[in-house]
């Protein structure tokens, strides 16, 4: 009874090569998938790191460029408040050297 073909078929199983081959095939399939997603999006994530480096290291530049002229800025409004004291001082000079000399005029 042990002997019967269906336990001697059995012992003697095939390698079902159609399921080894899709197996393989999957595992490629699979690994193109990984690779050829993984390496560009690390290539786009490199570029997109040396995008990000340049856009800081621009906005340093242009934040020196605004802090200089925030600078001039204020020392030109300096020198206007100087400018306009100065001239208000001047005019209020020559008011009253104009009174003098009128009253000097009057005086003769």
């Amino acid at each position: 009874m042990l002997e019967s073909g269906a336990v001697v078929d059995r012992g003697r199983v095939s390698t079902p090569w159609l399921l080894v081959v899709a197996s393989l095939l999957l595992a490629v399939l699979l690994l193109y998938v990984l690779f050829a997603g993984y390496l560009p999006a690390r290539q786009r994530v490199a570029r997109l790191e040396a995008e990000l480096r340049d856009v800081y290291r621009r906005e340093a530049d242009l934040q020196t460029k605004l802090a200089q002229q925030e600078q001039r800025h204020a020392l030109r409004e300096q020198q206007l408040v100087a400018l306009t004291a100065e001239r208000d001082a001047l005019v209020k000079r020559l008011e009253d050297l104009e009174r003098e000399l009128s009253a000097a005029r009057r005086r003769r």
